[in-house]
């Protein structure tokens, strides 16, 4: 599976810049290759996030959390999240299962890695509790 070089480009821009706050991929499954779906603006909350990703189609998506540490501090982290619901194409995940490592290998700077096959497992308060 190829991952386009838009992918890895809008990927540095949301760890250096900041420029995103979120990116859903999307394999294309004719061209054979990982491609940049949605961006979300650095202003756009976690609820907005998981409401971009389809309820019934894999994705990738990487988030860029904020919080607030025990100690008041301002930190964050990195989140990968693979998107499989019980609902899609077997196909379409399995495709997704076997292009994981290698796609995630691609993005230098993924912090916290989340599996996801329902809408509760990657809840702000599972993303909460894995960030600190």
């Amino acid at each position: 599976m190829a991952v386009h070089d838009d992918c890895k480009l809008k990927f540095l821009e949301l760890k250096a810049k900041r420029t995103y706050r979120s990116i859903v991929f999307k394999i294309e499954e004719k061209l054979k290759q990982v491609i940049v779906e949605k961006l979300g603006e650095p202003a756009q909350s976690y609820e907005d996030f998981t409401a971009s990703i389809p309820a019934d189609e894999c994705r990738y998506a990487v988030y860029d959390f904020d919080f607030m540490t025990a100690e008041n501090v301002q930190k964050s982290r990195i989140f990968f999240i693979a998107w499989s619901p019980d609902t899609s194409r077997v196909r379409s995940k399995m495709i997704y299962a076997s292009s994981k490592d290698r796609f995630k290998r691609e993005l230098d700077g993924i912090q916290i890695e989340l599996q996801a096959t329902d809408p509760t497992e990657m809840g702000l308060d599972v993303i909460r509790s894995r960030a600190s």
